[in-house]
């Protein structure tokens, strides 16, 4: 049997996010997406984990809310913001951990360190290494998992506050770091051209801030049972009742970070473009913001293209709301997208079926053929791309129309 994961989101108690990221509105849209496994996000809050105390019942380590099939497992992100070496280090680091009581310890061990109730992603001056140090020592059971690795700002490999190597970033504890989550501007093709990339378990997940954004990124396994150990086994690389079966991604040119350049500046470069001016805005003459791209060029020792011979295989998507709206010609929160959608999941089912399964035909049957030859399109990776950059996301178009270069980008070159 398969199941469907994503471990990284955020509650209403974080910044910038919904309101509605609450357990009834997230546990609905799960179910819309399609997924089985829903990280909690935020533990570290005490509002936010009194109210998963009270509404979550403890089942093989996962958590079950009422009647319903989604399993919930305890995660939380930690913003690390430290200096090391004489450099400003910001690392974001995910943390599973198998019960209420594990997550009290270390709630209760970090709220000494610094102010948990300010954000549902606390912000502790805490090296990533020493955080590793005492979730470790309070369960070996907990995951260590670095958070969107190659961000520029906030990744472990990020070109501006991160780190050349896991070693490096987690010292003694690097080998308890079985796992490392891609993020929404980078794809495993990208890291397993990196020796960490290639020597640890590469998972996938939305880190949505909102209930739309469920799913966007997402792990699936394959097995029989479905449990926290059984989870972590397959992450650390382990042979058991689960494995580790596909990722789904992001197309990376759509997120934030994939091209190096400046959002004021209007500065959007390919790496090989940002080397004809040393890193330097050719406008402000500040330093670019590298993005990702250009990051793996610096970290990598395999070639474009290269693939492990045990590599788990993705797929890159791009949600069904945006598809929608690029055929409607309309915005992707608009009514006639929301219409469209819902109809499409009443009678197809959930959204990753929609866009990784159903046939053209019956896409067809159910919508229309300008929004059945986008999924198919997106599907088979017939798209078009304008590669994000500094905070920017990109933008991914199915419609066969070549996007139109940036203003900045046409008066540079």
């Amino acid at each position: 049997m398969k199941y469907v994961a994503d471990f990284h989101l955020h509650s209403k108690y974080s910044r910038a996010t919904s309101k509605d990221m609450d357990l009834d509105h997230i546990s609905q849209f799960a179910k819309i997406k399609g997924i089985d496994v829903l990280g909690t996000g935020d533990f570290t809050h005490p509002e936010w984990f009194k109210n998963l105390k009270a509404k979550l019942k403890p089942e093989n380590g996962l958590f079950k809310l009422r009647n319903s099939d989604l399993r919930f497992i305890l995660t939380s992100e930690i913003s690390s913001i430290y200096s090391r070496k004489g450099k400003v280090r910001k690392v974001h680091t995910l943390v599973f951990a198998p019960s209420f009581e594990i997550v009290e310890k270390i709630n209760n061990s970090l709220g000494k360190i610094g102010n948990l109730s300010s954000d549902g992603r606390p912000i502790l001056g805490l090296d990533a290494e020493e955080l590793a140090k005492i979730v470790l020592n309070i369960s070996k059971d907990c995951l260590i998992i670095p958070a969107h690795v190659l961000t520029p700002w906030f990744g472990v490999f990020g070109s501006k506050s991160g780190f050349d190597s896991i070693q490096e970033c987690f010292g003694d504890y690097s080998k308890y770091i079985y796992g490392l989550e891609t993020g929404l501007s980078a794809n495993p093709s990208m890291l397993w051209r990196m020796a960490d990339g290639r020597s640890r378990t590469l998972i996938s997940s939305s880190d949505a801030h909102s209930p739309k954004k469920l799913g966007r990124e997402a792990t699936v396994f394959e097995g029989d049972k479905l449990s926290y150990n059984n989870i972590a086994e397959a992450i650390k690389g382990s042979k058991g009742k689960l494995k580790l079966l596909s990722t789904i991604e992001f197309y990376p040119q759509e997120g934030k970070y994939y091209y190096d350049g400046h959002r004021n500046c209007e500065v959007s470069l390919s790496p090989s473009e940002s080397r004809k001016y040393n890193n330097v805005c050719p406008v402000c003459q500040k330093p670019l913001t590298i993005g990702v791209l250009n990051r793996v060029e610096d970290l990598s020792d395999k070639p474009e293209g290269f693939k492990p011979v045990k590599a788990v295989p993705f797929k890159s998507l791009i949600p069904l709301q945006e598809l929608i709206a690029e055929v409607l010609k309309v915005g992707p929160n608009s009514k006639k997208v929301k219409k469209e959608y819902d109809s499409l999941i009443e009678k197809i089912g959930s959204e990753f079926k929609i866009l990784l399964e159903t046939s053209f035909s019956d896409l067809e049957t159910a919508s229309s053929k300008g929004i059945a030859k986008a999924i198919i399109s997106a599907r088979e990776g017939k798209i078009n791309i304008e590669p994000g950059f500094d905070g920017v996301f990109g933008k991914i178009s199915v419609s066969g129309k070549k996007k139109k270069p940036r203003l900045r980008q046409k008066t540079l070159f």
